[in-house]
């Protein structure tokens, strides 16, 4: 029987030859993904009356959605997690300033074609962009899979989409996403698997294809899949020297939806007919062209979170802003998504600058993308973000605005302060 991703990797996790959409069946994750909320998670954890992880050597545990802690509160809190990190062997934990959990589980070669990931985040439908399955989780459900290593999962229905054509100048695999939520609606995709197919996926670099998994939380997505090709091994490969290329192909490859698998649904969007696209306030599908919304004033640009925080996104920020200022009464919050990312743009250049426009940057990680510190808004004001989530509040101010747009458009209105596309500027 023809079988999409999700079929097929969930069949093989739970060792049956065929799973169908609505299918209850227990997963026993390769990777059980937490971070700053570790700490609430491990009381649950000991209230079940439970002493030690089922797997200690799966779980991964990262500091980065307070970090570093901006009040005493977070200190505590990362303390505790530290304190048992140590009691339970973890080896995979990733300090303050290490960078937010996505990029990193990806950089330090924990996701590969194959693997399958529950994360207590939202945005693990991220992972599939490297043909893992990933899938966000409660707390409760993660202080589970910690005592018994698996968790019981329905099997969701797969919706197909083909992206074809070529892109426009200055327009980005965010605003493809934007594009496809706009036009789907915030609950376009839930608890669907999302699948990304086409000719446009095929030329989009990997840190792009990062934004289409990353961003299809904001549909409702239980978990994305992108095409595996060529870029998807080269990037493997230049995260971990001496991978075993072969085995990650040959995963891709019976992991991959059958041509005549079935779908609830099938989209086909042209990348040559979409223009750069910004979400407005209050909703992450309130989607208009960059043509409707030129000259809004903006009073903070923040370039940074796990959807665009990679270093082609720091790249295009720096040739837009080179030899140019950030506007007066405007600022420019730059906040790398890892250390490596930071470390390569040091070396590229792209720090300097962006300091030299007026930037200023934040340690790796998080930073206000979900209101706890570094870069929250004042009442009234307006921010232009590369992230993910723009609904009141959002960034910790409610009487605030928050539009979504690409790294170039954030860029750009940093300059112009108000919002205007890179053509206008450059």
């Amino acid at each position: 029987m023809a079988q999409t991703f999700v079929e097929k990797i969930l069949a093989k996790n739970a060792g049956l030859t065929t799973v169908s959409p609505g299918q209850v069946l227990d997963a026993t994750p390769d990777v059980a993904l937490s971070h700053d909320n570790s700490a609430p998670i491990s009381k649950i954890f000991y209230s079940l009356g439970v002493k030690n992880v089922k797997y200690p050597d799966r779980l991964a545990i990262t500091l980065d959605h307070a970090a570093p802690p901006p009040t005493t509160k977070h200190a505590q809190n990362h303390a505790d997690i530290r304190r048992f990190v140590a009691e339970q062997g973890v080896n995979n934990f990733f300090e303050v300033g290490r960078g937010i959990c996505h990029q990193v589980l990806c950089e330090e070669g924990l996701i590969y074609p194959g693997v399958l990931l529950l994360g207590a985040d939202s945005h693990s439908t991220h992972y599939g962009a490297l043909g893992a399955f990933g899938a966000g989780v409660g707390r409760s459900e993660m202080a589970a899979i910690w005592a018994t290593g698996q968790l019981w999962l329905r099997v969701p229905d797969s919706i197909k989409i083909t992206l074809v054509g070529r892109f426009s100048s200055w327009v980005t695999s965010k605003d493809i996403a934007l594009h496809v939520i706009g036009q789907l609606g915030a609950d376009g995709g839930l608890y669907a698997s999302i699948e990304f197919h086409g000719e446009a996926v095929a030329g989009m670099t990997m840190e792009s294809r990062f934004v289409l998994s990353n961003m299809m939380a904001e549909m409702g997505a239980k978990n994305a899949w992108v095409m595996q090709d060529a870029v998807t091994y080269d990037w493997l490969e230049a995260q971990q020297p001496g991978g075993d290329r072969q085995s990650w192909i040959e995963a891709s490859r019976a992991l991959a939806p059958d041509l005549d698998a079935t779908y609830l649904a099938e989209y086909t969007f042209d990348a040559s007919t979409i223009e750069p696209q910004v979400a407005c306030p209050h909703t992450v599908d309130n989607v208009k062209p960059l043509s409707e919304v030129i000259g809004t004033k903006v009073n903070q640009a923040f370039l940074g979170t796990c959807t665009n925080g990679r270093l082609e996104d720091l790249a295009v920020a720096a040739k837009v802003l080179d030899g140019r200022r950030v506007a007066a009464g405007t600022r420019l919050l730059v906040i790398p998504a890892s250390s490596q990312v930071y470390m390569e743009a040091i070396k590229a250049g792209y720090v300097e600058t962006l300091m030299a426009a007026g930037a200023t940057f934040g340690s790796p990680g998080c930073g206000p993308c979900m209101g706890n510190h570094l870069g929250i808004p004042a009442p009234g004001e307006v921010t232009i973000s590369s992230a993910n989530r723009n609904f009141r509040g959002r960034m910790g101010t409610r009487d605030s605005e928050i539009y979504l747009a690409s790294p170039a458009v954030v860029a750009a209105s940093a300059v112009a302060g108000e919002i205007v596309g890179p053509e206008q500027i450059v």
